[in-house]
């Protein structure tokens, strides 16, 4: 029933182009400090034009918190752009862009994102173990707290506006328009994981690391469908983003930061491991884990199902059951 939230509001399919075009207007105008800066630095002789295309070099002309503020802004403003089309544009309430319970359910999101940053650091932690020759130690105090605050502030911001524009609004929009629940949870996972293509990573990995962020994607998807909310992909996503940027960077990854350690392996010699474990081994048993915890049923209808408006008596049902979860 999460889909079918969006019938509360405004749900026409020209109103979803529409806010999709203001989202990403919002983060071509929260670009403009990263451009103002670069242009500067071009008229002060800084700046190699012909390494204008390489995202590394882009990303070495400024000191590391603040490329990563330039890096997150854009995304803040995709997010306030969104919530203002979702309320005018859609009339429709967060709660009901988020959740189908009475409110938000913050116990939710505690739960996955502490449960995945400790899964997720533990990982780091164990190939630093077995290969402490791939790692170097990159903590240094004072520029790793002002790290923490601008990861604390601005990350949740940049892992909410992904998790609202696909998990939220878009599948949201597309399962109303085609009246189904599996083609919005794949439409959404691929857009979701094609959008990471320009990431330094694929570039120094190939495109095989693609599967690793579709199958993220899809995961959260998943989660969304089956748990009738996006608290819990809210959670795992703002977890995995600010745990890794505040523990491991490297000079091939879209985050750059002062982390604790700097990975100095070769990322062409990364085993497909490395990219397959997570997907069809580590994020099933977390399904599993998270399944068994909220006790979700009839999986068949919640990811296959079709999408019909509620009628005034299921919404009443929906709010019922919502508060009970």
């Amino acid at each position: 029933m999460y889909i079918a939230q969006a019938f509360k509001g405004l749900h026409e399919w020209w109103r979803y182009i529409i806010g999709v075009v203001l989202a990403i207007a919002g983060v071509f105008v929260f670009s403009a400090p990263h451009i103002i800066a670069l242009g500067i630095e071009a008229l002060n002789g800084n700046v190699d034009q012909s390494r204008m295309n390489d995202t590394n070099y882009i990303m070495s002309l400024f000191e590391p918190n603040l490329n990563l503020v330039f890096v997150l802004l854009p995304f803040v403003g995709g997010l306030l752009a969104l919530l203002l089309a979702v309320k005018y544009l859609h009339k429709q309430s967060l709660k009901h862009l988020t959740t189908t319970r009475k409110k938000i359910d913050w116990k939710r999101f505690w739960f996955i994102f502490f449960l995945w940053g400790i899964v997720s650091s533990s990982f780091v932690l164990i190939d630093y173990y077995f290969t402490p020759e791939d790692y170097v130690l990159n903590f240094k105090l004072q520029p790793f707290l002002i790290l923490c605050v601008i990861a604390i502030l601005l990350v949740p911001l940049q892992t909410s506006f992904e998790e609202y524009l696909f998990r939220g609004y878009l599948m949201q929009g597309i399962g109303i328009i085609l009246k189904n629940k599996w083609a919005p949870l794949i439409i959404t996972s691929l857009v979701f994981g094609l959008l990471h293509i320009a990431n330094p990573e694929v570039e120094k990995l190939g495109y095989v690391i693609m599967i690793y962020y579709i199958g993220t994607g899809l995961m959260l998807g998943i989660i969304t469908l089956m748990d009738e909310g996006m608290e819990l992909a809210l959670g795992f996503h703002a977890a995995n983003n600010l745990f890794t940027a505040l523990l491991v960077t490297a000079d091939w990854t879209a985050f750059q930061t002062h982390s604790v350690f700097k990975d100095m392996s070769d990322p062409e010699t990364m085993g497909l491991m490395e990219i397959f474990v997570p997907v069809f081994v580590v994020f099933p048993i977390l399904l599993f884990i998270l399944s068994k915890k909220y006790k979700w049923t009839n999986w068949k209808d919640k990811l296959f199902g079709n999408v019909v408006e509620p009628s005034k008596e299921d919404y009443k049902i929906m709010e019922e059951i919502g508060s009970d979860t």
